[in-house]
């Protein structure tokens, strides 16, 4: 078997070599949630409004202040879902922790990796930001996303995925 150390590289037989210690996403991300945060409160803030407009004029101020409390709160859980969004290579696996109200840990076993892409909408892009989808074997929606990172953090976490998973193939295959 050719290790990556044969083309100038970190020896794959050691995942070590490719671990991480705990990362967290780039702060560029908090302002896409925070935006889109916006967005959404407007949006609900508008028909509120209409709604108001349709039934009862007089009740014309809830719809702004029903977007400016959809956009309030959304703007918060942003700003905690940052806070708390973290990842870690491991030797054996993938570990993402996340959430504000509902905290979820998932581990990825690299056994368990099918194929890992990188994605950058028009939005990412513009903010120099790329999202990682590592997609894993089982039952339908078991992909796994990081969001936020830089193309280079991106590029460099799906090429540590790839060897681990490569290297685990030989380990744990079925």
């Amino acid at each position: 078997m050719q290790t990556h150390a044969d083309e100038g590289g970190p020896d794959v037989a050691d995942p070590t070599a490719y671990t991480t210690d705990v990362r967290t996403l780039d702060s560029r991300v908090r302002w896409l949630w925070i935006g889109r945060a916006l967005i959404i409160g407007a949006f609900v803030g508008g028909i509120a409004t209409a709604v108001a407009f349709g039934v009862d004029r007089s009740y014309l101020w809830a719809g702004p202040l029903v977007g400016g409390l959809v956009a309030a709160l959304g703007v918060i859980h942003s700003i905690l879902l940052y806070r708390t969004w973290s990842y870690e290579v491991r030797a054996d696996s993938l570990f993402l922790d996340r959430g504000v109200i509902t905290r979820v840990q998932t581990v990825v076993p690299y056994v368990r990796v099918q194929h890992i892409d990188t994605s950058r909408g028009p939005i990412e892009r513009a903010v120099g930001l790329s999202t990682l989808v590592v997609y894993t074997a089982g039952s339908r929606g078991a992909d796994v996303t990081v969001p936020g990172l830089t193309p280079p953090e991106a590029d460099d976490l799906q090429t540590r995925l790839k060897l681990l998973a490569i290297e685990s193939e030989g380990e744990d295959a079925v």
